[in-house]
Order: C-alpha cells, then sequence, then structure tokens
C-alpha cells in the first residue's frame, strides 16, 4: 500500500501548493474507518481507496478530488456520516464523497425500467459536479485491476457492468486510455479464450515478423528529422479486445486484420501537424477512405488530433495518429483536464471541453420522453463516435456515426423532421437510410402532408430522432384508435339495445377513472379495453344478461344458413376485431379483419362482400394468431416465453425459427386465444420480458385465399 508521504509527493509533482495536511489527515481518517476490514483478496480494505487516489493523480487532479478518492467508502462501509465529513474537510468534499456514495449504490445493470431511472440520477450527479464520476471511474478501474480476488459470479456481473456502461463513459468523457483498459480488463474476464488467443497470435507475429513497431517508429523519426520537424513518435500494439472487436465487426481472421499497430506523433504546433501530414503522406501510400480530421472538427467530448491509415512495411496498414501537447493531454484526459493542475494553477488548455456544456448535452433531454426513450438517447450517446455534416448555408451539425439524412433532419428541427420526404448529400439525392461521412453537405427536401412512417424507427440513429417519430406515430396512432374505438362502441352498445352518445361515454370514462370520452375510445380502439368492458360499467344487469358462451361453430353474425366460412391466413382475425366476408365460389367465405391489405384487391367486386360482425359473449380459446418475436440467443430465454405465454391461459400451437443469430433469434408462435382482448394481454406480457427485443403479430399476405 502506498503510504501518505509517497501519495503527497505524487501530488506535489504537478501541484506544488497541495494542502499537505488535508491529505495526511484524510489519509489517516480513512485508515481508521475502514480498520479491521478486508477485501475479498485478504488485503486491508484501506489498500483500495488509496490506490483510487494514486490513479487520480495520474490525472492531475485537485486536492478536493483526492481526498474524496481516499474518503469514498466512508460513509457507505464504515459508521462515517456525511454530517461529520463535512466538520473535518469542509462541505465541498463531503459533497463529492456523498455523490459517489449515491453512484456507488446505483444498480446501473438492472431491469430497464430501473435502469433508466438510475442512469438519470447518474447523470444527475454529474451535472452537480463531475468529479464525482472521475472518482467512480477510477473506483472502477481499481476494482477491476484486482477482481480476481471476486467469486466469479461476481466477476463476470462486474465485467458485464464494466464492458456495457463504464467503458462507453470514459470513451464519453475522452478518457481514451482508461476505456481501453477497462474493456480489455473486462475482456479477460468475460472471454478469456479468446483474449488469450490472440495475445498468442502476436506472439507468434512478432517472432515471424521481428519489432514492427520499433522498425516503423524509427522510420517515421527519420522523415520528421529530414524534415527539420520537433515532434515525438510512440507506436504500440493495439489492446486485445480492440483487435477482437475488429475481428468480430469486419468478420476478418486475425492474419487478414491490417492496422493492428497504432502510432502517434505528438508536436508543439497545428501546424506542424498538417506538415507532418504532408511528410507521411509523401513517404508512404495513404489508404483511401482512412483519413479524419478532427482538428478542423473537434469531437464533442474535446477530442482533436488527425488521424491517417497507410500501408508501412511489407504493405502492413498502420495507423497514424497526429496532436499537439496540448492536444495530447485533452485525448489523454478527456474531461478530467478541466480540473488538471500543472505547478500548483489550474492547467488552462484551450482544448479542454467546458464540462458545463458536455452535461447539458447529456442532460437536456431528461425530463422529455419515457424512461425508454431516456435511456436509448443515453446509451447513444455513450456509444457513438461523431461525423460532421454541413448545412447548405455552411453550418456544422454535429451526429453520431452511423447517422443518416432523417437524422439530420431532426437535429435542425423537429418539424423539418417530420416533414422530410428525401435528401441530397453533396447535390446528389440518396435514400433516406444513407449513412453520412464527415464533411458532406446535406440538403433535407420536404413536403406539407408529409408525415412520419413507422419504418423510420429502423433508419434513425439518434435518440432525439427516435423520440420524435414515436411521439408523432403514438399522436397519428390515438387518432387512428378514436376512431376505431367509435365503431365498437357502437357495436358494443347496440348489442344491448343502447346507444353510444357522447354523455354516456363520458359517463363510462369517469366512472373507469379516465381522462374523457376520447381517451375511452382510444384505448377501445388500441384494444386496451373491451367494449363490453364499457357497457358493463353502465349496464351490468344488461350485460350479464349477453354474458352466454358463444358457439364455436358459428361464433359469427352476417352468415346465411348455409354458408361455411373460415378465417383469413393472412390476417388471423380475432373476436372483437371488425370483419367482413369475402365470398369464394364453392369454398364459403373467408373473414377477413377490416384493415388487411388483401382486401384491396377485391375493391371492384363489392357484390363479393358480406357484413359480418362477431357473437357477443365469451369465445373458445380456438383462433390462432401467429406472433413474430426477436428474442436473446441465451439460456432459458425461449423457456420463459413459453411460461409466460402459458400463464395468460394461451395454447401454443406452432413454434418456428425464421433467423438465427449469435446474438438472437427470431421466431414466429402460433397461439390460440379467445379474443382481441386475450391477443392484448399475451402482447403485453410478452413486451415486458427483458429477453424480447421485439414483438409483432405475422401478416403473411402469401397465405391469402
Amino acid at each position: 500500500m502506498i503510504d501518505v508521504e509517497d501519495l503527497i509527493a505524487l501530488v506535489r509533482n504537478y501541484n506544488p501548493r497541495t494542502n499537505e495536511d488535508l491529505i495526511r489527515r484524510a489519509y489517516a481518517y480513512g485508515l481508521k474507518m475502514h480498520e479491521g476490514q478486508s477485501r475479498q483478496s485478504g488485503e486491508p480494505y484501506f489498500t483500495h481507496p488509496v490506490a483510487v487516489a494514486a490513479i487520480l493523480t495520474e490525472q492531475r487532479l485537485d486536492d478536493a478530488t483526492i481526498v474524496t478518492a481516499l474518503l469514498h467508502d466512508t460513509i457507505e462501509d464504515t459508521k462515517s456520516t456525511y454530517s461529520e465529513v463535512v466538520r473535518l474537510f469542509g462541505s465541498e468534499v463531503a459533497e463529492l464523497v456523498d455523490g459517489v456514495t449515491k453512484l456507488t449504490n446505483l444498480q446501473l445493470s438492472s431491469a430497464q425500467s430501473r435502469q433508466a431511472e438510475n442512469f438519470r440520477k447518474l447523470f444527475m450527479a454529474m451535472s452537480k459536479d463531475l468529479r464525482v464520476i472521475l472518482v467512480k471511474l477510477a473506483d472502477r478501474l481499481h476494482n477491476m485491476r484486482t477482481i480476481k480476488g471476486m467469486k466469479p459470479e461476481k466477476q463476470a456481473q462486474k465485467a458485464r457492468e464494466t464492458m456495457e456502461i463504464f467503458a462507453p463513459l470514459a470513451g464519453r468523457m475522452g478518457m481514451q486510455w482508461m476505456r481501453e483498459e477497462l474493456e480489455d480488463l473486462a475482456f479477460r474476464v468475460l472471454n478469456p479464450d479468446a483474449r488469450n488467443s490472440i495475445i498468442r497470435r502476436f506472439i507468434t507475429l512478432q517472432r515471424e515478423t521481428g519489432d514492427v513497431v520499433h522498425r516503423i517508429t524509427a522510420d517515421i523519426r527519420a522523415e520528421l528529422e529530414k524534415a527539420q520537424i520537433e515532434a515525438d513518435v510512440y507506436g504500440r500494439a493495439k489492446k486485445p479486445y480492440s483487435i477482437w472487436r475488429k475481428m468480430q465487426e469486419k468478420d476478418l481472421a486475425f492474419s487478414r486484420l491490417s492496422d493492428i499497430y497504432g502510432f502517434r506523433v505528438i508536436c508543439t504546433s497545428e501546424q506542424d501537424c498538417y506538415r507532418i501530414l504532408g511528410v507521411i503522406h509523401q513517404r508512404w501510400r495513404a489508404v483511401p477512405g482512412r483519413f479524419k480530421d478532427y482538428i478542423s472538427q473537434p469531437k464533442s467530448n474535446g477530442y482533436r488530433s488527425i488521424h491517417t491509415t497507410v500501408s508501412g512495411r511489407d504493405g502492413k496498414r498502420v495507423e497514424v495518429q497526429i496532436r499537439t501537447r496540448q492536444m495530447h493531454e485533452v485525448a489523454e484526459a478527456g474531461v478530467a483536464a478541466h480540473w488538471s493542475y500543472r505547478d500548483g494553477e489550474r492547467a488552462r488548455n484551450p482544448f479542454a471541453v467546458d464540462p458545463s456544456k458536455w452535461i447539458a448535452s447529456m442532460t437536456e433531454r431528461l425530463d422529455e420522453g419515457d424512461h425508454n426513450d431516456f435511456l436509448e438517447n443515453v446509451k447513444l450517446e455513450m456509444y457513438s463516435d461523431q461525423v460532421f455534416c454541413f448545412t447548405p448555408k455552411g453550418d456544422v451539425i454535429q451526429l453520431p456515426r452511423g447517422a443518416t439524412p432523417l437524422d439530420y433532419a431532426y437535429a435542425i428541427h423537429t418539424r423539418i423532421g417530420n416533414s422530410c420526404v428525401s435528401a441530397k448529400v453533396d447535390g446528389i439525392r440518396v435514400p433516406l437510410w444513407t449513412r453520412l461521412k464527415n464533411g458532406q453537405s446535406v440538403e433535407i427536401i420536404t413536403a406539407e402532408g408529409q408525415m412520419p412512417q413507422s419504418s423510420w424507427i429502423d433508419i434513425v440513429t439518434t435518440g432525439r430522432a427516435k423520440a420524435a417519430i414515436r411521439k408523432s406515430l403514438r399522436e397519428e396512432d390515438r387518432g387512428r384508435f378514436v376512431k376505431l374505438g367509435q365503431e365498437l362502441a357502437r357495436a358494443a352498445f347496440d348489442h344491448i339495445g343502447k346507444k353510444a352518445t357522447d354523455k354516456a361515454l363520458r359517463t363510462a370514462a369517469r366512472t373507469l377513472g379516465l381522462a374523457d370520452e376520447k381517451d375511452l375510445l382510444a384505448r377501445l380502439g388500441s384494444a386496451e379495453l373491451t367494449g363490453r368492458r364499457v357497457v358493463e360499467t353502465l349496464y351490468p344487469e344488461l350485460v350479464q344478461a349477453t354474458a352466454d358462451e358463444v358457439d364455436a361453430r358459428r361464433p359469427v353474425v352476417g352468415l346465411g344458413a348455409d354458408q361455411s366460412f373460415r378465417r383469413a391466413g393472412c390476417c388471423q382475425p380475432v373476436p372483437g376485431e371488425r370483419i367482413v366476408g369475402i365470398t369464394y365460389r364453392g369454398t364459403g367465405v373467408v373473414i377477413h379483419a377490416i384493415d388487411c391489405p388483401a382486401l384491396e384487391e377485391f375493391e371492384e367486386q363489392p357484390a363479393r362482400w358480406v357484413d359480418l360482425h362477431w357473437h357477443a359473449g365469451r369465445h373458445a380459446a380456438a383462433y390462432t394468431v401467429s406472433l413474430e418475436l426477436t428474442i436473446s440467443n441465451d439460456t432459458g430465454v425461449l423457456g420463459r416465453i413459453c411460461t409466460l405465454i402459458a400463464e395468460q391461459k394461451a395454447n401454443i400451437s406452432d413454434l418456428r425459427f425464421t433467423d438465427r443469430k449469435p446474438d438472437y433469434y427470431r421466431v414466429i408462435v402460433d397461439v390460440d386465444l379467445r379474443d382481441v382482448e386475450h391477443l392484448h394481454m399475451v402482447m403485453t406480457a410478452l413486451e415486458a420480458e427483458t429477453d424480447v427485443a421485439q414483438i409483432a403479430r405475422h401478416r403473411d399476405l402469401s397465405r391469402k385465399p
């Protein structure tokens, strides 16, 4: 364990004016509070807070942050209290320690609804003081470095949380070195065989080719000396996880992977950056499409650098990053550079991003949309890199990598996105699903009356665009559901000899605890509420009289005595849905849902249409509906799906897989149901299951008569 004088020496290296007495008192207090406590490895517990403090000295952070690291577990794990920390070390330190304690208690890998709320709390804590998350990240880094002391199941849980949350968060904050180390430490736990395989291949490659890094570094230095440019050159092999991820993304074997080596050239001025780029491109052949200028267009986390990939010795591709020393400080420290000290003063790095602006961009939609929209937006923000596009006027629009013209349109204004019909990229009309690239100029073409389509959800990548599209679709659906609800209400009231007047509907809505009659009709139309339930609230005695079991042989009203019938396989209508019959010579009547696309071909044949509706009452569970599910490819998931369906008193009559991928399955499940309310219950139960990514009714027009 680092003793207090060595820790103070680490701080004094970058901050000669450090408050040594404050650090000594915090060290002694933490040591006393954690006395008798041990880590899973058997070491004294206080070795952990000291190690976290040492990690933060590498980022040259202020005294309050170092003291917070020493005390960050005291309020949670010892008899220490918030008021005592205020009395001994001041309110600033106490607030930071309390913030870290609250972050530690957040279960960020919990169920999705709770996870969304916990992410809200995480970003609210960060918005108060970003140093809280810097301590938490250092805490997680040391825990991952010493994870072998934990039980295997705990190791796996911590590693997944690190890979899914803390590593991307570190990257989004510009702390790329920490992201890479966290990912690699988690990779070592989650997939040790893959990591060891890559390390073995590296060793074999070095044995066959020698020290490639040393040779290329020497070559770059020699070229810079010829051009009389002063710069430092560093080279390294990329981390095992970074290589493995590229192998997975590009579906390449290790032997075919090219840019597994990375080189950095650090110089004194921005002008030298571009001179060095010219020297490198003159000496080695540049790889097309692999040049990025983050100096003229910095990333949102403050990162600035020039990236280029060239064909080096023996045709091997290598990536070269060129930046100034100030840019390099931000690239290494990220947002932490805002608090960095040098010679006892806060370092004024012109490239360090303003933390308040960064946090504002992450929290501006905290109170908009639902939990899932917010969580999706946060994860998109954390995981994505950036591209920069230009408006026709030359303004810059910043978007995540993989963004489309639709994302661009919504980034300008929701109204522009909603009315978008097409786009031009660099003057050429392109499909709306085109992936935008850095530096492209984008023009959006709009039209009055255009509305978002449900397929747009799968095209866009930004949380803002997804939330706006969903909101518009919900409003559009509500109007459609209200119209459908009016018809269902009319039929339900007609069945008992009553009229569905506005006053009756308002009274039913009030009795059911709904806002108004429009809300009631919308719920009727979306099958959240049944017509029987509505009339039952007003006329319970009349409803009871009609609650007989429906004869499964004649469940439909409107057929002739000698007419046979069958349900259409394309739309699979169920009781409670509006239906229509189409007559076929020799086969009787085929019953379709009123919104079935197959009905279009009969529009010019009105004589074949038969007005039908379902008998009121309780139907038998004899109506098969096909449901299409996208589910996680994980142990026990399919069993849980089947159990959920059984719990809703529904029977599975068939099940078939349509797509199998390493991380998910697509499956069609045929379920026997009573009516549309039963269908809604089954779909709601499945949609609430965390391992179900998507669920929808499967419409197969190839099965039409």
